[in-house]
């Protein structure tokens, strides 16, 4: 009785270890309680860079004095096979390779690194000359086709336009219904593309909850979020192909063995 005793408790200390260890692995931000997060009160704003797509839109009180800087384009749809054009939507302008767009009247002008505010003062002041003294133009600019894409050990892999232009990694993951139960949660690699082409490569710890103060919590357009397996992920995969392996050749030697039986005994 006392041996079946304690072979249940030692069974129970393992469970509860085991139990710790998974924890210790898996659950997010488990020093939170002591990491100083008063680094992390500032407002993030998006930058604008290469190959982004950016919408911008001029209000004045004159609705003339806006028409020659709104330029739109004819939406096209097709009705029984044939193509048509719908009502027009605002034209919008691909930043190149060095940071500039074509925008009307003003001709190109550069707009690479700038945030949304700052372009938006750039534009307003420039197009101010063209108009009368009384016009006080608002611009608005809004960077569309905003992408960023998680692979790896989510639920969910896959490329996510973003509706806004501030997103963190922790709200990445979530759009990617989070890590699978393999994802190694302390080796979350984040590859950016500056506005030169330079590629970096930055690591994350979710189990840290000083992430938060990292400079790469918000993402940038075009980021790439991989979430790297762990060990029992590469060992299943190991196992699962050597055993399609071993299926395959028991199979044939089965089949080997058959066809000389059935010669030799003929």
């Amino acid at each position: 009785m006392k041996f079946f005793k304690k072979g249940l408790l030692l069974v129970v200390a393992v469970v509860a270890l085991a139990s710790c260890a998974s924890h210790k692995h898996v659950a997010y931000f488990q020093n939170s309680q002591e990491t100083d997060l008063s680094k992390s009160q500032y407002l993030y704003d998006a930058r604008i860079m290469p190959k982004d797509q950016l919408s911008i839109t001029v209000s004045t009180i004159n609705d003339e004095a806006a028409v020659p800087f709104n330029l739109t384009v004819p939406t096209p749809y097709s009705v029984n096979s044939r193509s048509s054009s719908s009502q027009a939507m605002l034209q919008t302008y691909l930043v190149d390779n060095d940071g500039n767009i074509n925008y009307p009247i003003l001709g190109q002008i550069h707009v690479g690194g700038l945030t949304k505010s700052e372009c938006e003062k750039m534009i307003q002041d420039k197009i101010r000359p063209f108009m009368s003294a009384v016009e006080n133009p608002i611009v608005t600019v809004r960077m569309t086709g905003y992408q960023i894409s998680v692979i790896g050990e989510v639920a969910r892999p896959g490329t996510f336009t973003v509706s806004r232009e501030k997103i963190s990694v922790l709200e990445a993951l979530a759009q990617a219904g989070d890590l699978t139960i393999y994802g190694q949660r302390k080796n979350v690699q984040l590859i950016r593309e500056d506005s030169t082409g330079q590629k970096s490569i930055h690591v994350f710890d979710l189990t840290d909850a000083d992430i938060i103060n990292s400079p790469y919590f918000y993402l940038q357009q075009n980021d790439v979020i991989y979430v790297t397996p762990n060990k029992v992920k590469a060992q299943n995969s190991s196992v699962g192909s050597m055993t399609t392996l071993w299926f395959s050749a028991t199979s044939i030697l089965i089949s080997l063995t058959s066809l000389l039986y059935n010669i030799l005994h003929k």
